[in-house]
């Protein structure tokens, strides 16, 4: 297993949703860089979260000694996103629909239970906090029904209220990602319902990167002011993620010949991936910075992470680590101290362990050997 290593910048913090008459999408200052964890000495004991997983005792049933896990025994992760704490994360499950509040030492409390279809990968594949999450406590889920996909809104106490529908739905492409684009918006990707033609066709939803309020209506400053699409030519998305502060985006895809990472250019057709896969290891969630970028790899049972340039290129020599580690990665998130956060499948298609499927917390990885494919 590599070695590990923190990320230096941190996501944004909170923004309000701007409602449909106020606000434009304005470049936001910068965060000041905070200090996360930090690596052993070489020749000393390292800190027990830094232990390797390999060299804990094996889980006996539902109980896993490694520090790193935070929740186990669930069903396959299909979404992640950590709370403002920094301690806790809600976790979406794909077939269950089950939204739960997740922390180390306390057993999970189920949130809100949305229903859902699983069928042509759809589910329950997305999730993203309000802004005002430490207010109101919403939260939003992207979820396929029995007619379309959409994006629905959770309160404390009530059904899921769903403020964006229509997305099409269909025999493949049902996933979706969400995420908060730091500057009082949401960003949804969604997949092209198995008809490549629906990410060419302006007037769908599907295949497309959207940008939308609070209330699913195009956000202020789209470059359409009437649409809410950002950017077209997805297949099956599998992660979507922000480094906010530079106003970067990506997202994961797992359509066509190659697996692939792109980054999205408001206003643009996806055009050519920034980063591609041919032996297809399963892009899933990923995480963002302006120093990295983390790919969940589902298949390949692994992170790999790549350092961006500010035109979309990438510097140094990529990495593949954590392999055969959780097994089966699918969905991540970056927490206000740095560090990441991770689902697993792996009773879907892997080989589960006893506390499978479980939540990881971690440093971010680094480390390992991976070429440009």
């Amino acid at each position: 297993m590599g070695a590990f290593a923190a990320v230096g910048a941190l996501l944004t913090g909170c923004a309000q949703f701007p409602d449909e008459h106020t606000g434009a999408w304005k470049e936001q200052p910068s965060l000041e860089p905070q200090t996360g964890p930090q690596p052993s000495i070489e020749g000393e004991e390292p800190p027990a979260e830094n232990v390797p997983p390999q060299q804990q005792p094996p889980a006996n049933g539902c109980h896993d000694p490694d520090p790193a896990v935070v929740a186990t025994c669930l069903d396959p992760i299909g979404a992640v996103v950590v709370l403002p704490d920094g301690q806790s994360a809600l976790v979406g499950e794909r077939a269950t629909g089950r939204v739960l509040r997740v922390q180390r030492g306390a057993p999970p409390v189920e949130l809100a239970r949305i229903p859902v279809n699983t069928a042509g990968g759809g589910g329950l594949t997305g999730l993203a906090l309000s802004p005002t999450y430490h207010e109101d406590e919403l939260f939003y889920a992207y979820v396929t029904t029995g007619s379309d996909n959409q994006v629905v809104r959770v309160a404390p106490g009530d059904r899921p209220k769903p403020v964006l529908t229509g997305i099409p739905r269909g025999g493949s492409g049902n996933g979706g990602a969400l995420v908060d684009d730091g500057r009082g918006a949401l960003l949804v990707a969604t997949g092209n319902a198995g008809n490549p033609a629906n990410a060419a066709d302006p007037a769908s939803l599907a295949g497309k990167v959207l940008r939308i309020d609070g209330f699913g209506k195009p956000a202020p400053g789209n470059p359409d002011p009437a649409s809410p699409v950002l950017a077209s030519g997805l297949s099956a998305p599998g992660g979507l993620c922000a480094a906010a502060q530079t106003g970067t985006y990506w997202v994961t895809d797992r359509g066509g010949p190659q697996d692939a990472l792109y980054q999205v250019s408001p206003g643009r057709p996806l055009g050519s991936p920034a980063w591609t896969w041919p032996d297809r290891p399963g892009v899933a969630g990923c995480v963002a910075s302006p120093a990295i970028v983390v790919v969940a790899l589902s298949d390949a049972k692994a992170m790999f992470s790549l350092n961006p340039t500010p035109e979309g290129a990438f510097t140094g020599q990529p990495t593949k680590v954590l392999e055969n580690t959780y097994g089966r990665f699918s969905a991540t998130a970056l927490g206000p101290d740095g560090l990441l956060w991770a689902g697993t499948a792996n009773k879907v298609g892997g080989q589960p362990v006893p506390s499978d499927d479980r939540v990881v917390r971690i440093e971010p990885p680094t480390g390992g050997t991976a070429g440009k494919d």
